[in-house]
């Protein structure tokens, strides 16, 4: 008689080995904190969370490669100040790997359940991570880690993140003081305590302007439109598609379609049947390069929806932008809680005063449109008005963030000398 053979589909046993690989992390990290927490033990060095060996004051954590230039700023501030940080990654090829540093420690830890296995049991003064989530999902506050940070990587309403996303924080690194207003609503509304919110501008914008500086012109130059949305079914190209395209790839000029970096992953049907659509277009263009500038630097106008990579383009280069008016969700995300559900939140209210709206039945007809909605004074003082609100600070990011890093550790050490000098009065 046949043994039973037990089967196991593949995507049932690659969740199970995912599972097993997380465990494994989670169980060797707890091993390796409760050694190091019997070192400090048996040495009698119990005093508080400096004494614990593996205490690092300083910490940043990235999620993936796409947030180098949030953090080279701030990774730069600390080797000019001669300072000691820890640079955490869970993207093996970071570009922290490019360069030598001598005070910036940089570790791959992992991705997904083993980078959150240590970082959950981390002994550390301030940790800055622009991950949302703290204390909701997997990543959870270490009992040893004084303090925890989220730095902004854009210009645009931290609203706009998933429920709960910032809420766990003890400080919002924020790029302009406009966002104070509406997460200092969440924290009543939702009766949680008050965060430091301090302003110190944005180091993604800081980063990217220098490098923007630094690409020539292009010359001779063909007019460019830009069309970059967000992703999801509320976005440009999965709601509109051809409809906006077709008539965009029928007036000859130079066409540059950049999708979400999630929309491969999120909708890869969608983009799979555009491509094909458009193979033989001379004057398409899909990028799909990590940086954004070089393309953002080409384009005389930018096509979007409710992807914040308007304000980059807008803050960065100054030229017009046009918004197609999609009817998003605003549910999954915390603006929902606002007043009037969000729909009134700085970048919305923004967008219509700078921008100008493109309205489906227009797409037909959009060379005209595009030519007759050539830029202004009017639409120049808006942006203006709008890049004074949000990033604020420009070019003193990362030393403004260091500055709160340094700063935060001291209180904790000024706190415990004054406890300790009490305590033996």
């Amino acid at each position: 008689m046949m043994p039973h053979l037990l089967y196991i589909d593949p995507g049932t046993g690659s969740m199970l080995f995912s599972i097993f690989i997380g465990i494994a992390a989670t169980l060797f990290f707890f091993a390796k904190a409760a050694i190091l927490k019997l070192v400090v033990f048996v040495s009698g060095k119990r005093s508080g969370i400096q004494q614990d060996a593996s205490y690092k004051p300083y910490v940043v954590y990235v999620e993936g490669k796409q947030y180098w230039n949030v953090f080279k700023p701030i990774v730069d501030e600390f080797e000019k100040r001669q300072l000691p940080l820890t640079y955490y990654t869970s993207a093996e090829d970071d570009s922290i790997f490019d360069t030598t540093y001598t005070y910036v420690h940089a570790e791959y830890i992992g991705k997904g359940n083993a980078a959150f296995a240590k970082l959950n049991m981390l002994s550390a003064g301030i940790v800055v991570m622009t991950t949302p989530g703290l204390n909701v999902y997997q990543l959870k506050r270490s009992k040893n880690v004084r303090f925890y940070a989220n730095i902004l990587h854009g210009a645009s309403d931290p609203t706009m993140m998933k429920w709960y996303g910032l809420d766990f924080f003890d400080a919002i690194l924020l790029t302009g003081d406009y966002q104070r207003t509406d997460l200092r609503m969440l924290e009543q509304k939702r009766k949680i305590p008050a965060k430091q919110l301090p302003t110190i501008g944005c180091t993604y914008l800081d980063a990217l302007q220098q490098k923007m500086d630094s690409i020539p012109v292009e010359t001779p130059h063909q007019f460019t439109v830009l069309v970059s949305p967000s992703w999801g079914p509320s976005s440009l190209l999965s709601k509109y598609g051809t409809a906006l395209l077709d008539p965009l790839v029928a007036t000859g000029w130079n066409i540059i379609i950049r999708p979400h970096p999630q929309s491969k992953r999120a909708e890869p049907e969608v983009i799979e049947t555009l491509t094909q659509t458009y193979q033989n277009a001379k004057n398409v263009t899909w990028d799909y390069s990590r940086d954004n500038i070089i393309v953002m630097k080409k384009a005389d106008i930018m096509i979007s929806d409710f992807s914040a990579i308007i304000y980059d383009y807008t803050f960065l280069c100054d030229k017009p932008v046009m918004y197609v008016n999609a009817d998003l969700d605003l549910r999954p995300y915390d603006a929902y809680e606002l007043d009037n559900h969000g729909k009134d939140i700085w970048q919305f209210r923004v967008l219509k005063e700078m921008g100008i709206e493109l309205k489906q039945e227009q797409f037909a007809n959009i060379k005209t449109i595009i030519e007759q909605a050539s830029d202004n004074e009017h639409l120049h003082a808006l942006r203006q008005k709008a890049k004074s609100e949000a990033w604020m600070h420009i070019g003193h990011a990362a030393e403004n963030a260091v500055n709160f890093m340094i700063d935060t550790v001291k209180s904790f050490e000024q706190a415990k000398d004054t406890h300790n000098e009490q305590k033996h009065a």
